[in-house]
C-alpha cells in the first residue's frame, strides 16, 4: 500500500555537495570540501568522489540501490564460497578510542572485520581489501564530527609489520608461508572534534552554466551545483517554531546523523503546517580546518501554503461514497497536511473493505473561495486523489479446536464484509461442540447470526445485534437455550473500549436432575483498557497491560424471580526479558494474569441460575483442572455447582525458538466460593507447559497441564490445542 501525500520528495543528503556515505550503523556526511576561508561554493556540481580503488575487491558487486538486488547480494555475502587455493588466514584487530559512538561505527564499518570468517580471499585481493577500508573507517570517524582524525592499519605476520597503504604488501602477502595466521590492526587517531561554527538557511539558488572544471577534466557529462551570489548571503528568517523544529545550534558538535535528523525535522515541520510544495535541501558543509568548524548550509523553499482542494475517488465498486467520505475524516478546505492525509488513508484500509488505498496529490494547483476555504487568508488548494482496489467481500471459514476436558469443536463461518455498502459486516456460524470430553455429556450446537453496523450514530461507534441458539450439555448442567442481543461498543482514546448492550435469554436447565425454565434480561457494560499494540487479537502481546472490567445487572424472571449483579475484572501484562538484556526484543517472555469475580445481591448460590454462576478449571482460568472442575461439588461427585465468588492467577513463561516455534510454562491457581467475597474456597493449582507453531495469523498452541492437588474424580491430566495464546 502507498502511503505518501508529500507533493515534492527530498532528494539525498549531501555534504558539500557530496552525496551522504552510510558506513554500517554510522552515517557521515562523507567527503567535505576544505576552506581555510568562507568562500562561496564553487560554480559546477562535483564529481561524486568514490574510495579507492574505485572497482570492488575480492569479486563483491557494489550496492545497485535496488532493494531486490541488494538483498541478493547480501544473501551472497552470507552464502559459504569456496575457499581459494592461496587464501590467507586473518584476524582483524580493532584498537579501541575514547569515543564509544566512533568505536561502534568502524565495527560496523569494517569489511576486514565482517567478512574474516566467511570471505578469506588471496594475497592480492585481502590487499584491496586493506585498502578499501581505510575510506570506510574514516567514514565513521568523520560521521562523528572527527574530521581531521587519522585511520591506521598495521599488517603483522612473523615477526614483520607493514603499513596497509605500502605498495608491497601484496607481495609480502604473497611470500607468507601458506596457513601462517596475519594479524591486521586498526587504530585511529580521533584528532579535534569539529564543531557547528555557521548555519546558513539560503534561499534556492540558481542553477550553474555547464562547469568548466568537468569540461577541462573531460567529463562526457556536465554537472551543476548551487552557487552563490557574489556579496552578503541572502538568508531565509525562521520563525520561532521553525527554530524550534529545526534544533541544530551554533557550537554543537559537527555529527552527521544530528545535522541530517535537523533538516528532516525542519522538513517535516513545514509540510505539515501546510507548505506542501517546499523543499529543504540536503546539508552542505564546508570545513574550516584551522577553527575545527563546519559551516552548514541548506537551501529553502516554502512555496505557498495550502489547503486540501477538491477530493476525487476512483475505483468504487460496492461501497458508498458516502461512507468513504465520512469514514476518511477528511474535508475540502482543511490544512493541506500529509500526516492527516495518512491517517485518512489508514482510516478507510482499516475498514477491511479494500485490497488497497492509494492517495496522491492530482495538481494544478487551484485557487478556492474564501467561504470553501478553512484558514484564514489561504486560498490555494492542491486536489486529492483517492484509487481503491476492492477487496474481497465474501469469506468462508472453519472453527476447530480440541480440549481434553471440552472435547471437539467443528464448525463452518460465513462473512459478508459488506451487506448494504456502508461496511455492514453480518456472520453467520454453526459450529458442533462436545465431541467428547470429560466435561461433556453429549453433542451440542453454538448457532448465530452476527450483525455489525460501523459508525453508528457517531464515527468509530458499532452496532452490534446477535441471535443465537445454544445446545450444550456439561456435567455441571445441561442447557438449551436462546438469546437475543443488541448494543453498542465506543472506542475512547487510543487504548480504551467501552461498551453496552441489552440481553435477553430464554433457557431450560437440567442440574441434578430438575429441569427448570428461565427467562433472564440483563444489561452488560464492560469497560477494556489494552496498550499491547498488537497488530490483530491472536497476535501474542509481548508489552503493555490488558484490562477489562465488566458489571451486568440481571433479572432473573419465570422460575423465580431474582435480581443479582455479576462484577469480574481480569488484568494481564507482559513483560520482554529484552529489557533486561537476557534476549533479542520479543523472544522471551514472561506473562501474568489475575481474575477475580463476584455475585452481589444474593444470599445464596442456589438463587443465581447455573449458568450465570462462577466456575473455574480450564483454559481461562485454571489449567490442568476440566472445565468447570475447581470449586463446590454437588455430595463428592464430579458435578460442579458453581459459585458466587471467584479468583484465579497465572505465571506463564514463553520463548520463541528460531523462527516459527515457541515454547511455554506455565502455573495456574484458582478457587471458587459460595460467598459473595472472593478469596474463599479451595484453592487449585495446575501446571504445565506447550509447544507453538507460529503462522502468519498468530500461533497454533498445543499445551498439556496437570493438577498440583487434583479433587476427587478430577482428570489426571489436560490437553488444550487452538489458535492464539490463552491470554
Amino acid at each position: 500500500m502507498v502511503r505518501s501525500a508529500r507533493i515534492l520528495s527530498v532528494g539525498a543528503f549531501m555534504l558539500g555537495a557530496v552525496p551522504l556515505l552510510v558506513t554500517g550503523s554510522a552515517a557521515s556526511l562523507g567527503q567535505v570540501r576544505a576552506a581555510e576561508t568562507d568562500a562561496p561554493v564553487p560554480s559546477g556540481k562535483p564529481q561524486v568522489e568514490k574510495s579507492s580503488p574505485e572497482k570492488p575487491s575480492d569479486g563483491e558487486k557494489p550496492a545497485t540501490g535496488e532493494p531486490g538486488k541488494d538483498n541478493k547480494a547480501k544473501k551472497a555475502q552470507n552464502s559459504p564460497v569456496p575457499v581459494a587455493p592461496d587464501a590467507i588466514h586473518y584476524q582483524t584487530i580493532l584498537l579501541p578510542t575514547s569515543d564509544a559512538a566512533v568505536d561502534s561505527g568502524m565495527k560496523a564499518s569494517s569489511q576486514l572485520l565482517a567478512l574474516e570468517k566467511s570471505h578469506l580471499v588471496g594475497p592480492y585481493a585481502l590487499a584491496g581489501r586493506i585498502r578499501d577500508d581505510y575510506e570506510r573507517l574514516q567514514g565513521a570517524l568523520r560521521s562523528q564530527g572527527f574530521y581531521a582524525g587519522q585511520i591506521s592499519i598495521v599488517v603483522s605476520a612473523r615477526g614483520r609489520h607493514m603499513d596497509g597503504r605500502d605498495p608491497l604488501l601484496a607481495a609480502f602477502l604473497l611470500n607468507l608461508p601458506h596457513g601462517t595466521l596475519v594479524k591486521i590492526t586498526v587504530s585511529a587517531k580521533l584528532g579535534p572534534q569539529f564543531h557547528i561554527s555557521r548555519i546558513l538557511i539560503l534561499p534556492p539558488p540558481k542553477p550553474a552554466s555547464k562547469s568548466k572544471m568537468a569540461q577541462k577534466s573531460g567529463a562526457t557529462q556536465a554537472v551543476s551545483s548551487p552557487v552563490l551570489p557574489p556579496g552578503p548571503p541572502r538568508l531565509e528568517k525562521l520563525t520561532p517554531e521553525e527554530e524550534k523544529a529545526f534544533g541544530l545550534k551554533i557550537g554543537q558538535p559537527a555529527i552527521a546523523g544530528d545535522i541530517i535528523a535537523a533538516r528532516e525535522r525542519l522538513a517535516a515541520f513545514l509540510q505539515e503546517e501546510g507548505y506542501g510544495l517546499s523543499d529543504v535541501s540536503a546539508p552542505q558543509g564546508i570545513l574550516q580546518s584551522a577553527q575545527h568548524g563546519l559551516e552548514v548550509r541548506i537551501f529553502l523553499k516554502r512555496g505557498p501554503k495550502l489547503v486540501i482542494g477538491p477530493i476525487s475517488l476512483e475505483g468504487l465498486k460496492h461501497v458508498h461514497p458516502s461512507y468513504v467520505r465520512m469514514r476518511m475524516n477528511l474535508k475540502e478546505g482543511q490544512l493541506y497536511q500529509p500526516s492527516v492525509i495518512d491517517q485518512a488513508q489508514l482510516n478507510l484500509s482499516d475498514t477491511g473493505l479494500f485490497s488497497s488505498v492509494t492517495v496522491r496529490p492530482a495538481p494544478p494547483i487551484i485557487r478556492i473561495s474564501p467561504d470553501r476555504s478553512l484558514v484564514k487568508g489561504v486560498d490555494q488548494a492542491m486536489p486529492l486523489q483517492f484509487t481503491f482496489k476492492p477487496g474481497k467481500r465474501y469469506r468462508i471459514s472453519g472453527d476447530i479446536g480440541y480440549s481434553t476436558d471440552l472435547g471437539g469443536r467443528a464448525g463452518v463461518k460465513w462473512l459478508d464484509r459488506n451487506l448494504f455498502g456502508n461496511g455492514e459486516q453480518l456472520r453467520l456460524a454453526a459450529i458442533a461442540t462436545g465431541l467428547g470430553g470429560t466435561a461433556e455429556q453429549g453433542l451440542g450446537y453454538d448457532i448465530y447470526a452476527d450483525f455489525n453496523k460501523p459508525d453508528f450514530m457517531a464515527r468509530n461507534r458499532t452496532l452490534n445485534l446477535r441471535i443465537e441458539a445454544l445446545r450444550q450439555l456439561l456435567y455441571s448442567y445441561r442447557q438449551t437455550a436462546f438469546f437475543v442481543r443488541g448494543g453498542v461498543a465506543q472506542p475512547i482514546g487510543r487504548n480504551w473500549n467501552v461498551s453496552g448492550s441489552a440481553l435477553l435469554e430464554q433457557e431450560r436447565i437440567n442440574q441434578f436432575h430438575h429441569t427448570r425454565d428461565y427467562f433472564i434480561a440483563s444489561l452488560p457494560l464492560e469497560a477494556t483498557f489494552d496498550n499491547t499494540d498488537r497488530s490483530n487479537p491472536i497476535e501474542p502481546p509481548t508489552h503493555g497491560v490488558r484490562a477489562a472490567l465488566g458489571v451486568t445487572p440481571s433479572l432473573s424472571m419465570e422460575h423465580r424471580t431474582a435480581f443479582y449483579l455479576p462484577l469480574t475484572a481480569e488484568a494481564s501484562t507482559y513483560l520482554d526479558l529484552h529489557h533486561l538484556g537476557i534476549s533479542p526484543p520479543g523472544r522471551s517472555i514472561i506473562a501474568l494474569r489475575a481474575t477475580v469475580g463476584t455475585i452481589q445481591g444474593v444470599s445464596s448460590v442456589w438463587n443465581v441460575p447455573p449458568d450465570q454462576r462462577l466456575y473455574a478449571g480450564g483454559p481461562a482460568t485454571v489449567r490442568g483442572f476440566r472445565w468447570q472442575g475447581v470449586g463446590p461439588h454437588w455430595k463428592h461427585t464430579k458435578y460442579a455447582i458453581g459459585g458466587t465468588s471467584m479468583d484465579a492467577g497465572t505465571v506463564e513463561y514463553r520463548q520463541r525458538i528460531m523462527k516459527s516455534f515457541g515454547t511455554a510454562l506455565f502455573v495456574d491457581a484458582g478457587q471458587v466460593g459460595e460467598h459473595s467475597t472472593p478469596g474463599e474456597g479451595k484453592v487449585r493449582v495446575g501446571y504445565g507447559g506447550g509447544v507453538r507453531y507460529f503462522t502468519p495469523i498468530g500461533p497454533i498452541r498445543l499445551d498439556v497441564a496437570f493438577p498440583m492437588n487434583r479433587p476427587r474424580r478430577g482428570d489426571r491430566w489436560e490437553l488444550y490445542i487452538g489458535l492464539g495464546e490463552v491470554f
